[in-house]
């Protein structure tokens, strides 16, 4: 195991089933083999960790009330409980106190007033994203803050979450290889944090552009669903019409009969390429733009953990290392001015005390590097789902293709009867080899 955690125990988990393989209880003590640094999972390895659904609450107990409940099931605990927003808010406060040099995925903005249908169900499926990073993630995935998000069926699960990162500390208190991270880092660290930084800030970029391709591809699909569906109706409309026939055209009044009828029955198959449509839009937006979505997130898990090291640990340090500088030339300052000597013991006391949090802070920022270069490998282990994305993309393409060919070559040979007309008119044929549709 490469991260190390703290084992802390808590009665009020509901016990796992009797057949799980093993508890991560179990093997939290355990001390890294070889160096700790280095991950050996696989993509598989991690999305097998656990598979989280998020569902609404059925809306009598939860859409037109004041607030909106989720039923949340993970396939490892095998149990399913009720979530709020507001829970999963807590839950997120939680493990960026005990993990904040971790990748912890953001959350989906608080509900705003009047939010639709469209809102909730974007927001649903941004929660599920989240829980599932958050289920996959190493560290996370053996803590007992998410055992209890995932198990707890009690109606206080907001306090008993803060409950249990009260008084531990963070992961830096609790990791037993926190004051070695130093001893295990490249010495180019710096420039291998840069340098990774860069790639997938652009890694980024371009995922990004993919998803609102794939999105207005889904978009498009279901789009042409819609038009399918009106242009059918429409020639039902037309075969149905019952303006009564003038009386200067009743010599072709056979022919405008045989088509009206042809025409009334042609909104079955229009409706049934609008469904087939639907149904790869839908594919598309399920299978292509939600995997997207999900490598997205971390990815910008990952910038959000960059900015974190910066603006915190890094800044800190250097305002210690100032603060110290300040102190030294106060001390500098009373020994030639020959103050009191309660006065400079008390300079002293101050200077040891900075001395010692300006250490902490330096151990602090490479246990940092140390996180930050694990969490880099986990973005790298998760890289080929970009095979599982595009694999999805072409299976949803070449499977709705080949079903809304099969309906078009079914409604092919319906519209022979649409040129029949009189005996002395010959039918034209329905795929000309090339010119006008209509020439003779």
């Amino acid at each position: 195991m490469s991260y190390c955690t703290k084992e802390r125990a808590c009665s009020d988990l509901a016990k796992p089933p009797v057949n799980e393989p093993r508890e991560p209880e179990q093997f939290l003590m355990q001390m890294p083999q070889g160096n700790p640094l280095l991950l050996s999972h696989t993509l598989q390895e991690l999305l097998s960790k656990d598979s989280v659904q998020v569902e609404l609450i059925p809306e009598k107990k939860g859409l037109f009330l004041k607030h909106v409940e989720y039923e949340v099931s993970s396939k490892r605990f095998k149990c399913s409980v009720y979530r709020r927003y507001n829970d999963f808010v807590v839950f997120h406060e939680m493990l960026l106190q005990k993990f904040p040099y971790r990748m912890v995925p953001a959350l989906p903005p608080k509900r705003m007033l009047g939010a639709d249908r469209e809102f909730i169900e974007s927001r649903r499926r941004a929660l599920k994203r989240f829980i599932n990073l958050v289920a996959r993630h190493p560290p996370f995935s053996e803590d007992v803050l998410l055992k209890l998000f995932l198990s707890f069926s009690g109606s206080d699960v907001q306090n008993k979450l803060r409950e249990l990162v009260q008084g531990v500390g963070d992961e830096f208190m609790t990791c037993k290889l926190a004051t070695q991270a130093k001893d295990f880092l490249p010495s180019d660290i710096q420039a291998q944090f840069a340098a990774s930084r860069e790639l997938i800030r652009n890694i980024y970029n371009s995922f990004y552009k993919l998803r609102d391709r794939a999105e207005r591809i889904a978009s498009r699909a279901i789009d042409n669903a819609s038009d399918l569906l009106i242009f059918g109706k429409e020639l039902s409309a037309l075969g149905s019409d019952t303006t009564p026939l003038p009386s200067w055209a009743a010599l072709n009044n056979s022919t405008w009969g045989t088509l009206k009828q042809a025409l009334k029955g042609l909104s079955v198959e229009f409706a049934l390429l609008a469904d087939k449509a639907v149904q790869q839009g839908k594919q598309e937006e399920n299978d292509v733009v939600e995997k997207l979505n999900l490598f997205l997130d971390l990815l910008q898990s990952y910038k959000d953990l960059c900015e974190r090291h910066e603006k915190g640990v890094l800044h800190k340090h250097q305002r210690a290392l100032h603060k110290y500088s300040m102190m030294k030339r106060q001390m500098m300052s009373a020994t030639v001015q020959n103050k009191e000597p309660e006065s400079v013991e008390q300079l002293e006391s101050r200077i040891v005390e900075q001395e010692n949090a300006i250490l902490t802070m330096e151990l602090r920022n490479y246990f940092s590097l140390y996180c930050l270069h694990q969490e880099t490998q986990l973005i790298h282990i998760y890289l080929p789902l970009t095979s599982h994305i595009l694999g999805a993309f072409v299976n949803s393409q070449i499977q709705g293709h080949k079903e809304m060919s099969k309906v078009w070559n079914e409604l092919k040979p319906k519209l022979s009867c649409l040129f029949v007309g009189s005996s002395s008119m010959p039918t034209p044929p329905l795929s000309p080899p090339e010119g006008n549709f209509f020439s003779s």
